[in-house]
């Protein structure tokens, strides 16, 4: 029998490319369309800052894993541990950032058609940009503290400090301040949940009142068929309800790893759900967004030769 942690390596290892290939498809996708003059959504800018964040999530802590769960312990020195927890934190919290500003950005389009709602929905784009730069300029600046305090043990004897995540092992302390710490870092990921929670939870309510109000004039002969609203709520709940899901489990997997002896498997089983939201994304909006497969056919198209 495959013992637990090889698994997980091998899990790890298949998870991390699927998730990178889908990414950078959409990635491509976009910058392909962009650098050649076509015109794309406002919403496709938040689509591409999502897959380089989750990209940068997967590839930070992935490989070296995958690695650590193979057998290769300790691979990284001090700077090899900073570089990672750092953009896997940059990387972690601009996906948060972006998935926030991807369901505010849904539920404004969505919106009933009034007044207030039009301007804003006017206002709205020219604001992506500059708060995408934010949401990357916020998280690099907040994570910096870990290329700071964040270290390699340098008495590997005193257990108690150290905490060994496979691929490096790093010293911690237990004192107020990094408890604190903790706490103002936990807190822009509270806001965006509890963003993303409010906004989800409008988006479906219009959606049903929308369905509601449709399904009353459409005749028996059609009452089955599936109604696109119903498929977009569908969508929506999916992509939310999956990242929600992936990022409680974590962090709650997260704050265990704190207060107790690491074990292995616990390890490799926290970077698997860290990973499992920015590995699905890609392809949840690719199948929940038809505008993007006409993007693919448009690229096609282009870099196909014509023929007589």
């Amino acid at each position: 029998m495959i013992p637990l942690d090889r698994l997980l390596g091998v899990v790890i290892f298949f998870q991390t490319g699927i998730g990178v290939q889908g990414n950078l498809f959409l990635m491509y996708l976009f910058s392909f369309l962009f650098f050649t003059g076509q015109r794309l959504r406002p919403i496709d800018l938040i689509f591409t800052q999502l897959a380089l964040a989750n990209s940068l999530l997967l590839l930070s802590k992935g490989v070296v894993q995958g690695l650590a769960a193979l057998g290769l312990k300790n691979i990284l020195d001090d700077i090899g541990c900073k570089i990672v927890f750092y953009l896997h934190r940059v990387g972690r919290g601009v996906s948060l950032s972006a998935t926030c500003l991807l369901s505010g950005f849904q539920a404004i389009v969505i919106s009933p058609h009034e007044p207030r709602w039009i301007k804003l929905k006017v206002r709205v784009p020219r604001y992506i940009i500059p708060s995408l730069l934010l949401c990357w300029i916020f998280h690099i600046l907040q994570n910096i503290v870990i290329l700071v305090k964040l270290e390699g043990p340098r008495d590997t004897g005193n257990t108690s400090e150290t905490k060994d995540y496979g691929y490096c092992s790093v010293n911690v302390t237990t004192d107020i301040s990094e408890s604190l710490h903790a706490l103002v870092i936990s807190l822009p990921d509270a806001v965006c949940m509890t963003s993303i929670s409010f906004t989800t939870g409008y988006k479906v309510y219009l959606l049903y009142k929308h369905h509601k109000r449709v399904q009353q004039v459409h005749t028996d002969s059609v009452s089955h068929r599936a109604f696109p609203e119903t498929r977009a709520t569908q969508m929506i709940l999916l992509l939310v309800g999956t990242f929600v899901t992936f990022y409680l489990l974590n962090s709650i997997l997260t704050g265990c790893m704190h207060s107790i002896t690491l074990k292995p498997w616990i390890v490799h089983s926290s970077a698997f759900l860290a990973a499992c939201f920015p590995m699905v994304s890609p392809f949840v909006l690719i199948k929940s967004d038809p505008q993007i497969m006409k993007y693919y056919r448009v690229v096609q198209g282009r870099k196909s030769p014509h023929t007589e």
